[in-house]
């Protein structure tokens, strides 16, 4: 692609397609709207807001609007874990039973679709690293098939708006047999909102105020938290759902609460702005520096962004899909091993990483390029253990066809 190059290198002209892609999916009534960023060699190369944050009234999205990151949390929580680690406060290997012992004499089920209670005990306690790698056994109630889907589902609650207690919250968990003996494969869990609560207990203080003493307040982050005070309410994007009898979008957003509740999950929880988890993810591409604040160690950041997965466990599908085709998973965050491969669901160079949300927000660095992109909106959908492959198919989901739109746009502005 020849053209005259913008801000951060991109072609003028390629850069220009991926605003006008957007509103194609907007006008087309499967998304309410977007905002994305794209940060490259130092600067903002291009921040668009397309679409609407609410329907009803027609208010725009913004820059500054926020949203619902949902698993977006997931690295913010893995960087305190790895701050903690970095201290000597834990280690990776460490059983996690030393602060939370209502893990401890876990039972594992003989078949991870069959009966709760045909189990044998588990071979080991749940490591740090286990937690880190999605490797201990634990698991959501969509990403389960049988009789632990539903247990999660009553015992444990929402992984998002919970009224329980911490505590509570791990002894009913507690109570729930593993999937699979702690590391063994890649399942999908608590295991991130497990992290969170351990390092609450290892500090000494609510989860929330973890976060905002390690990384919120030394990063400027002054628009992400578990909770969307009062002030701030007008800024919040809509939750849609798109209705298959109807085929029109429905509002279901979140009821507002008026102050951060005893549960802040660290698997889900967060809402945040482009600009504020800009502000994450250039730390975590700078190897754990940004703007001369260091949250971690260069070699802890190559760590976290290096496949810890085995080919065995690679070969295992997620949510109904060869994901690990051209990824792998390291310490909080996927990463791409196959920039080839990857091209059949995204873009992106081998190293690239990040990780998204279940409302479709997405965010990917790639250190060969030195690229940050950052995709957010608040699109809910069916969630199961074949979603990928629903998402692949396209079957009722226009909505999501919007990001690898993004992605493909993107990267063929970069000119290759």
């Amino acid at each position: 692609m020849d053209g005259d190059q913008t801000g951060g290198g991109f072609v003028e002209a390629g850069l220009a397609q991926v605003s006008p892609a957007l509103q194609a999916v907007v006008d087309a009534g499967d998304l309410s709207g977007v905002v994305y960023l794209l940060w490259r060699k130092g600067e903002v190369a291009q921040v668009d807001a397309v679409g609407y944050r609410d329907l009803a009234s027609k208010a725009p999205m913004a820059r500054d609007t926020l949203f619902r990151i949902m698993s977006m949390t997931k690295p913010v929580t893995s960087v305190a874990i790895l701050m903690l680690v970095e201290e000597g406060k834990l280690k990776l290997d460490d059983p996690v039973t030393k602060w939370l012992p209502e893990l401890a004499d876990m039972r594992v089920m003989k078949d991870p679709a069959g009966s709760l209670d045909d189990t044998y005990p588990a071979p080991r306690d749940i490591t740090v690293e286990d937690l880190l790698t999605h490797r201990s056994g634990l698991a959501y109630g969509f990403t389960s098939m049988g009789p632990i889907g539903e247990a999660h589902e009553t015992r444990l609650g929402s992984p998002v708006d919970n009224p329980r207690t911490p505590d509570a919250w791990l002894e009913a968990l507690g109570t729930l047999p593993l999937s699979y003996p702690p590391g063994q494969q890649f399942h999908y869990s608590h295991a991130t909102d497990v992290l969170g609560f351990l390092a609450a207990r290892v500090e000494g203080k609510p989860y929330e105020q973890v976060l905002q003493d390690r990384i919120f307040g030394p990063l400027g982050m002054t628009d992400t938290a578990f909770h969307c005070p009062p002030e701030k309410r007008g800024r919040m994007a809509s939750l849609y759902r798109m209705n298959p009898d109807t085929e029109k979008l429905e509002d279901v957003s979140f009821p507002f609460v008026d102050a951060d509740k005893a549960f802040a999950g660290g698997g889900g929880g967060l809402i945040s702005t482009v600009d504020d988890y800009l502000k994450f993810a250039r730390m975590l591409l700078g190897k754990g520096e940004v703007d001369g604040v260091r949250l971690l160690k260069a070699s802890t950041v190559e760590d976290m962004a290096t496949n810890r997965l085995s080919d065995a466990q690679r070969a295992v599908p997620f949510m109904g899909m060869p994901f690990w085709m051209s990824m792998g998973f390291g310490l909080g965050v996927s990463v791409v091993t196959d920039a080839e491969k990857h091209a059949w669901m995204g873009a992106g160079s081998a190293g690239s990483f990040g990780w998204p949300g279940a409302f479709g927000t997405w965010w990917q660095a790639d250190p060969a390029e030195d690229l940050i992109a950052i995709y957010m909106i608040q699109d809910s959908m069916p969630l199961g253990p074949e979603a990928i492959a629903n998402l692949a198919a396209r079957r009722g989901l226009g909505g999501r066809a919007a990001l690898p739109v993004f992605q493909k746009t993107v990267y063929a502005a970069l000119g290759k």
